[in-house]
């Protein structure tokens, strides 16, 4: 094989990596195990993970919900669990079907005309969402707010590194916490979208609607990024609001943290722009006999008909756990998200209200929130946290000075159904006293 490619040896196949980042020694791996040894090695792994048993206020992306009994049963059921892509529509009917229901619930959630079959997670889709910009308005500019999500924000730059996507950020309101109005300058006739999370990174609510006023008059589109899924059960629909693209992270919808993935990315839009959109579209077509089926309607990837036009070279989507999010908005129903979402608005207040009582700290920002809010406390968040952790055994939340320098003593803090009274007056005590 080397002779045919004209190499002498297989190192000259990665003669393109340089020599100053090639690993030059064998892999520390050990020697092969026998199944009972992985067993073993396995379990002594999972005993090390003991977070599962402190009462946790963590969010920043990935929340702790109730995710009904149904959800595991029916995923696991061997014709969703062994499912591949529906290539074949004809027999893929219930893969098709249980797509074309989570593209309708997803279009519902949002307020948008169209949804794609999931992508792999939220920060993807964001990223996915600025080249889908660029493509529609043909400009090379995006603006987007210092309070979406920072590692969103990195992976989006990952993906437009080597094109000739710019990307500007707009500060935020150091009273309210949303975004800061002035900075809007920023949007002008090159600008492919304003890319705005509500609620923000800190927990606050933005105004969508003058947002997208304010895109809409410079001729940009409005990207609006939800990284917690169960809101949609309380606030206005982005759709409602003027918004052109709408991506998100599905996880809250009965999908669990498991360290941060496999997670479910949310992608939706306007009808018009539905050709630009990235992903796969399941759509439905009848039969000369008028008999109703499920098709792949719409499949821009590189793989397909498109090839070199392909909107997206990404090629699949975890369909899984697409599954399990539309089993679980399926079960909990309108009433049951509104009323999950209620819960997570109300014990978040009762939160809020009470950390603000304690002597030293407060609440920066006056923006409306959610079930996230940022506290600013007496000395650095970090050694409060830790301190917390470990005499209390609570995790209090995260400090905001691993993504904003400028914010030493302040951390997020995230409250939702599965949170008790008891473990909300707990935190309140134990940062009393280790503050």
């Amino acid at each position: 094989m080397l002779k045919i490619v004209g190499l002498n040896s297989a190192n000259e196949l990665f003669r393109s990596i340089p020599s100053d980042v090639q690993l030059n020694r064998a892999l520390k791996i050990t020697e092969p195990l026998a199944e009972s040894e992985v067993i073993g090695a396995m379990e002594s792994f999972a005993a090390k993970n003991t977070a599962t048993t402190k009462p946790s206020f963590l969010g920043a992306g990935v929340y702790s919900h109730f995710s009904p009994t149904i959800v595991d049963h029916l995923i696991q059921r061997s014709e969703f669990f062994t499912s591949y892509t529906p290539y074949q529509p004809e027999i893929s009917q219930g893969t098709l079907q249980y797509i074309f229901e989570f593209q309708t619930l997803v279009c519902q959630l949002t307020g948008m005309d169209v949804a794609n079959a999931s992508m792999y997670d939220g920060s993807t889709a964001m990223a996915e969402a600025f080249l889908m910009a660029q493509r529609v308005t043909r400009r090379d500019k995006v603006v987007i707010a210092q309070t979406v999500h920072p590692e969103y924000l990195a992976v989006a730059k990952t993906y437009t590194q080597h094109g000739d996507l710019t990307v500007e950020t707009v500060h935020f309101d150091s009273e309210s916490g949303r975004v800061l109005d002035g900075e809007l300058s920023k949007l002008d006739d090159q600008t492919a979208a304003l890319v705005i999370q509500s609620p923000n990174f800190f927990g606050c609510i933005e105004d969508l609607q003058s947002l997208a006023d304010q895109a809409h008059a410079v001729g940009a589109l409005l990207i609006v990024v939800v990284t917690e899924a169960i809101s949609f059960g309380l606030l206005k629909s982005p759709g409602e609001c003027g918004a052109d693209i709408v991506v998100g992270e599905g996880q809250s919808f009965g999908i669990p943290m498991s360290f941060g993935g496999p997670h479910l990315g949310l992608f939706a839009t306007r009808e018009k722009y539905v050709r630009q959109m990235p992903g796969r579209l399941c759509g439905i077509a009848y039969d000369k006999n008028g008999k109703r089926g499920f098709v792949l309607t719409l499949s821009t990837r590189e793989q397909h008909i498109r090839r070199e036009k392909a909107t997206s070279n990404i090629c699949t989507n975890q369909g899984l756990i697409a599954l399990a999010a539309t089993v679980y908005m399926e079960a909990m129903g309108k009433q049951g998200l509104q009323e999950v979402a209620m819960q997570n608005a109300q014990k978040a207040a009762y939160a809020a209200r009470e950390i603000s009582k304690i002597p030293g700290f407060s609440l920066p920002f006056s923006a409306p929130r959610f079930n996230e809010f940022t506290v600013r406390a007496p000395k650095n968040s970090n050694e409060i946290l830790e301190k917390l952790r470990v005499e209390k055994n609570i995790v209090g939340g995260l400090p905001l000075s691993w993504h904003y320098s400028d914010f030493p003593n302040d951390f997020l803090v995230c409250v939702t159904e599965t949170s008790t009274k008891k473990q909300i007056d707990d935190l309140v005590e134990g940062l009393r006293q280790v503050a």
